[in-house]
């Protein structure tokens, strides 16, 4: 290393330790010192040319925390010991070296990371939109994916709960349109890797198809563009640029219920890519027979391919992912702290049991210098007391109009239709079953009604549930979540 270097970085070091509190009086300035000794002592330089400085970093949670937490003081120290316009980037660790050997590394930017490549950059539709492309169908525009580099199939954990979805992914990735299975219909609850799996094959299918045109678009993104096209009366341009699409991921199409308008819009798309052989992916947190509020020709459209449910990990499956994620911040853990992890994590999703497992890297990180069973055992007891949500109305309302895929507005309105009257209800009847709140209370909450309409509500709920299958389901599958 650049002895020049050493110096030039010590200094940087010595800047940040100085000012580390500065910022606030109350701070116990000790506390500050370890942690940051501690997370920096990993963190080397080895290179600065034409102003480009490389610091090579353990994994990449260094990386993530260093610019979380110490980005504005590491600029003020470069700037004063190096000069303006300095560049930060990482080397980061793809494997933490054994006895002699040197480490695998990845450069990788600072501030921002790395996306895949702009297939050809997607114009966003303005309130004066012209026509997205010269001649439909014919010339192109520049189209970005929208996808994430990191949602791979490489960093996709299989296990039992996923195994079905994620072979018939990999499969659709190797032919996109060419498969029985389009479209790909992919439902499970919350956080559970479907956008993962979605994203995979559309990242795999740039790879193994450069000319193809992929398209990740949220539900909510995919409305919103309808709705400013509809203004500006550009409904045709809108569908047009869809129907140019090679593979289309949809996410969350759930959310399109009671939307009539923009579905018949995506059903025009739906129509054209599927006669046209091209790839339809869409992701859901309910089986297509389980949608409220959405046209029998698009439910019947969702059936056409195939549906695969992800559910929530299994013991084994959260351990993989645990081993995978510690692995690659190059961290290892004894088998019985895998087994506590994996036994004592039980979320349903796999975002939030990587949460957990970041938590408990930042806390080793700050405070300790290794892990042990015990800190384990404490980390996720604080986390436990912590992350523990009150439930109250608002609470349950957020829950219900998520599950439901409506705005909190529409719960709250005057509205009978039975797409917002009937998560209304459910709402009340959950308020009453979880909270202390007087029927009075609820009805205020719930948007100025009546106590007797919130009576009303409950006992309707109550007694209908007891022969309805459907809203029985809808009981269930809302307990859960609140629960969480």
């Amino acid at each position: 290393m650049n002895e020049n270097l050493v110096l030039i970085w010590d200094r940087c070091l010595q800047f940040m330790r100085d000012n580390l509190n500065a910022a606030e009086d109350n701070t116990d300035l000790k506390k500050l010192e370890n942690s940051f000794d501690l997370l920096f002592d990993k963190v080397q330089p080895i290179s600065l040319v034409n102003n480009n400085l490389t610091l090579l970093v353990p994994s990449d949670f260094y990386k993530e925390y260093i610019e979380d937490n110490y980005l504005s003081l590491l600029s003020a120290a470069l700037k004063k010991n190096i000069g303006k316009g300095v560049k930060l980037w990482y080397s980061v660790m793809e494997n933490k070296p054994s006895g002699k050997e040197k480490p695998i590394t990845m450069n990788v930017k600072g501030i921002s990371t790395q996306a895949p490549k702009i297939q050809e950059a997607r114009p966003v539709l303005k309130e004066n939109n012209v026509n997205p492309f010269v001649v439909p169908g014919i010339k192109k525009i520049n189209i970005d994916s929208n996808l994430k580099a990191d949602q791979s199939f490489d960093n996709f954990i299989e296990g039992e709960s996923n195994k079905f979805a994620s072979t018939v992914a990999r499969s659709i990735a190797k032919r996109p349109g060419s498969t029985a299975f389009n479209p790909l219909f992919v439902y499970g609850g919350y956080g559970v890797g479907k956008t993962h799996l979605a994203q995979a094959i559309g990242l795999e299918v740039k790879a193994s198809f450069p000319e193809k045109v992929v398209l990740y678009q949220s539900s909510e993104k995919f409305i919103q563009d309808f709705v400013k096209a509809a203004k500006s009366q550009n409904k045709t341009d809108f569908q047009h640029y869809y129907q140019m699409i090679d593979v289309l991921i949809i996410d969350d199409i759930q959310f399109l219920s009671g939307k009539a308008a923009t579905q018949d819009s995506f059903f025009h798309i739906f129509d054209y890519l599927h006669q046209n052989g091209k790839q339809i992916i869409l992701t859901s947190d309910k089986a297509p027979a389980d949608i409220l509020d959405t046209q029998e020709r698009i439910i019947s459209r969702f059936k056409w391919g195939l549906s695969a449910e992800i559910k929530s990990p299994n013991f084994e499956t959260r351990r993989k992912i645990i081993v995978d994620k510690l692995s690659r911040d190059g961290i290892e853990l004894t088998d019985d702290m895998l087994d506590y992890l994996a036994s004592e994590v039980k979320t349903n999703g796999v975002r939030e049991l990587i949460g957990v497992v970041n938590a408990v890297i930042a806390y080793s990180t700050v405070y300790k210098s290794d892990f042990s069973l015990d800190l384990l055992k404490d980390t996720i007891n604080k986390l436990a007391t912590t992350q523990k949500k009150t439930i109250n109305i608002p609470y349950i309302q957020e829950i219900v109009c998520d599950y439901f895929g409506i705005q909190r507005e529409q719960l709250l309105s005057k509205t009978r239709k039975r797409e917002i009257a009937l998560p209304r209800q459910l709402a009340m009847y959950f308020a009453k079953e979880y909270t202390n709140a007087t029927f009075t209370k609820i009805g205020e909450e719930m948007g100025g009604k009546d106590h007797s309409t919130v009576m009303y509500a409950c006992d309707t709920i109550r007694d209908v549930s007891k022969i309805d299958k459907e809203l029985k389901k809808y009981i269930k599958d809302l307990k859960e979540k609140i629960a969480q």
